[in-house]
C-alpha cells in the first residue's frame, strides 16, 4: 500500500509539473515572449545562435544565378486585381501545450468564405466603413483596410500599430484574442464614390452658375430697380465698347492735325501763287467801282458791247443792244470782258497761270450780273 501511495504521489507531481509548464508556455505564447529562454530570462534562443561564430568553406560558396523569376513574379503580382480580397493568415496557427491538453481553449478554426461574408454584412449593416478608423480617427480613404473576425474595421497601419503597442493580439473595440484579418476595399470604393459624387456636385454648380450668369446678362429682370440697374450697365457697357474702339492717343491726334494743317498751308500757299491773294466782297467792290470809272463801253476780245449797270443808270435798255450779248466778267485788275470771249481767251493761252489780255497781269475774275 505504501508503494502504491508513493507511485500516485509522483504521478501527480509530474502531472502538475507538466501543467505549470503548459501554463508558462501559454502565456508566453500569448505575450509574443515565446522566444525567451528560461535558463536565462535576458538572453533569448535566437541571439544566442546568432552570436555563434561558424566559420564557411569556401568550396560551398556558389555564385548566385539571376533567372528572373522574380521579375515575373513581380508582373504576376502587378497584374493581379487592386481591389481583391484575401485573408492575412489563411493557416491557424500552431497549438500550445496547454490547449492540447485541454487546459485551455484552442483558438478557432480559420473561418470560410460564407462565414466572412456573413461577417462582412454585419459590418456594413454597422456602418464601420463608413465611419472613421476607431483607432486614428481618420477616413479610410485609399489606405489598406482590415477587416477582423469580430466585425470592427481598422486601418492595417493602425492596426499593426496597436498590436506592437499592446503586445499582445486582440481587438482594440472588443478585446476579443486571437481573431483573423481579411483585407477588404469597402472604405475605398465608398471614399472614390464620395470624391466622383463631389466632382459632380461642383461641375454641376459651375454650369448652373455659369448659365445664370448669361442668363442675367441677356434677359432683363421683372424688378423695377433691378431692370434700371440690368439698362445702366448694359449701357455703360455699349459706351465703354466705343470708347475702346477709339484710339485715345492724343499725341498721334495732334501729330495727324499738324500735317493736316501743314497740308493746307501748301495748297492754299500754292492757290495764291497761281490765283494770287484772297479778294473779300468790298475789294470786289471796289475794283467794280474803278471798272465804271473808266467806262468800258465794248469786250476787248470780241469788240461786242458789254451790259453793266453803268449803261442802265444812263437810260439805256438791254433790248436796244444786239441778242448776242454775254455775261460779263470783272477781272482784279478792273477790266471787264465777256465770260465765252475770257474763257476761250484762256484756252488759247500757253502759261499755266492766265494773264490779262489787255495788262499781262495775273487776275482773279468775278462774273457781274
Amino acid at each position: 500500500m505504501q508503494r502504491k501511495n508513493y507511485k500516485g504521489s509522483s504521478w501527480k507531481q509530474e502531472s502538475v509539473a507538466l501543467t505549470a509548464v503548459a501554463l508558462q508556455d501559454h502565456l508566453l505564447h500569448n505575450l509574443q515572449l515565446q522566444n525567451l529562454s528560461l535558463v536565462d530570462p535576458l538572453k533569448s534562443k535566437k541571439q544566442s545562435k546568432k552570436n555563434i561564430y561558424r566559420p564557411v568553406k569556401t568550396e560551398k560558396i556558389r555564385p548566385i544565378i539571376d533567372t528572373g523569376l522574380r521579375k515575373t513574379n513581380s508582373l504576376r503580382q502587378k497584374n493581379e486585381d487592386p481591389e481583391k480580397e484575401y485573408v492575412l493568415d489563411p493557416s491557424p496557427q500552431p497549438l500550445t501545450l496547454a490547449q492540447k491538453l485541454g487546459l485551455v481553449e484552442p483558438p478557432a478554426m480559420p473561418l470560410t468564405s460564407e462565414e466572412w461574408e456573413h461577417v462582412k454584412q454585419r459590418s456594413i449593416k454597422q456602418g464601420d466603413s463608413v465611419q472613421p478608423c476607431a483607432i486614428c480617427r481618420e477616413e479610410f480613404a485609399l489606405q489598406p483596410q482590415v477587416l477582423l473576425s469580430c466585425s470592427h474595421v481598422f486601418h492595417r497601419a493602425c492596426l499593426k500599430a496597436f498590436e506592437r503597442f499592446a503586445g499582445k493580439k486582440t481587438c482594440p473595440m472588443c478585446r476579443k484574442i486571437q481573431y483573423q484579418t481579411r483585407i477588404i476595399h469597402d472604405g475605398a470604393r465608398l471614399f472614390k464614390i464620395k470624391c466622383a459624387t463631389r466632382i459632380q456636385a461642383f461641375w454641376r454648380g459651375y454650369i448652373v452658375r455659369k448659365w445664370y450668369k448669361n442668363l442675367r446678362k441677356t434677359v432683363p429682370p421683372k424688378d423695377a430697380a433691378l431692370r434700371k440697374k440690368f439698362f445702366e450697365e448694359k449701357f455703360t457697357e455699349i459706351c465703354q465698347r466705343l470708347l475702346n474702339s477709339y484710339d485715345n492717343d492724343i499725341d498721334q491726334l495732334f501729330s495727324e492735325i499738324d500735317s493736316t494743317v501743314a497740308a493746307s498751308q501748301d495748297v492754299f500757299q500754292q492757290l495764291d501763287k497761281t490765283l494770287g491773294p484772297f479778294i473779300g466782297d468790298v475789294e470786289w467792290e471796289k475794283i467794280q467801282m474803278q471798272a465804271f470809272r473808266q467806262d468800258i463801253v465794248d469786250c476787248p476780245i470780241c469788240i461786242m458791247p458789254l451790259i453793266n449797270p453803268t449803261h442802265l443808270d444812263k437810260g439805256l435798255v438791254q433790248d436796244s443792244y444786239p441778242s448776242h450779248s454775254h455775261q460779263t466778267v470783272l477781272l482784279s485788275c478792273s477790266h471787264m470782258f465777256h465770260c465765252a470771249c475770257l474763257q476761250a481767251f484762256e484756252e488759247f493761252s500757253l502759261g499755266e497761270r492766265p494773264i490779262c489780255p489787255l495788262c499781262r497781269s495775273s487776275y482773279q475774275k468775278k462774273i457781274l450780273n
